[in-house]
C-alpha cells in the first residue's frame, strides 16, 4: 500500500494566517495537527495539537506543573486572547528540524518510519512539492491492525 491509497483530504493553513482560526479548525475537527505551508503551498511545518498546547500554558507552569493547582488562571478565558491576531509561525517550534514529508508512492513502512523518527501525529503527502494529502497515525495503525 502506498501514501495516495493511505491519505485523507485535511485542511492546511500558512505560516501568516490567524492561529485564532488555526485552532479553531483543529478544535472543530478533532484533528492531532495541522500541515502548515508557505505562500506557494509547499509544506514547511506540522503544528500539532500539543504545540497548541504549549503555546497557552504559561511557561512557569510547564516549568513547575504543581503550579497549575494554585494558579487561578483559567487558561479558557485566555485561549482567544493569546491567540486572536497571532501569525501561526508563532505557535511552531523554533527548532523544527525535519518534516513530516511523504511522496505519493511511499510504503506503508516509510510512511512509519517518518512518523516514529519526527514523533510527527501526521505526514504531509506531497506531489510536485504541493500537499495532495495527510496519513495520520491513527489511520495508519487502523490500516496495519488486522481486522
Amino acid at each position: 500500500m502506498q501514501a495516495r491509497d493511505m491519505m485523507e483530504e485535511f485542511p492546511v493553513t500558512g505560516l501568516d494566517a490567524d492561529a485564532l482560526e488555526a485552532v479553531q479548525v483543529l478544535a472543530a475537527q478533532r484533528l492531532p495537527g495541522l500541515v502548515v505551508v508557505d505562500e506557494h503551498g509547499r509544506p514547511t511545518a506540522i503544528l500539532g495539537a500539543s504545540q497548541v498546547v504549549r503555546f497557552l500554558v504559561p511557561r512557569y507552569v510547564q516549568d513547575d506543573p504543581s503550579l497549575a493547582a494554585v494558579v487561578n488562571e483559567s487558561l479558557a478565558d485566555r485561549v482567544a486572547e493569546k491567540l486572536s491576531g497571532v501569525p501561526v509561525r508563532h505557535l511552531l517550534d523554533r527548532e523544527r528540524g525535519d518534516l513530516a514529508v511523504a511522496h505519493a508512492d511511499d510504503t506503508v513502512l516509510e510512511l512509519s518510519a517518518a512518523m516514529a523518527r519526527l514523533r510527527s501525529p501526521l505526514v504531509a503527502v506531497v506531489e510536485d512539492d504541493r500537499v495532495v494529502g495527510v496519513v495520520t497515525a491513527s489511520r495508519l495503525l487502523q490500516l496495519v491492525l488486522p481486522r
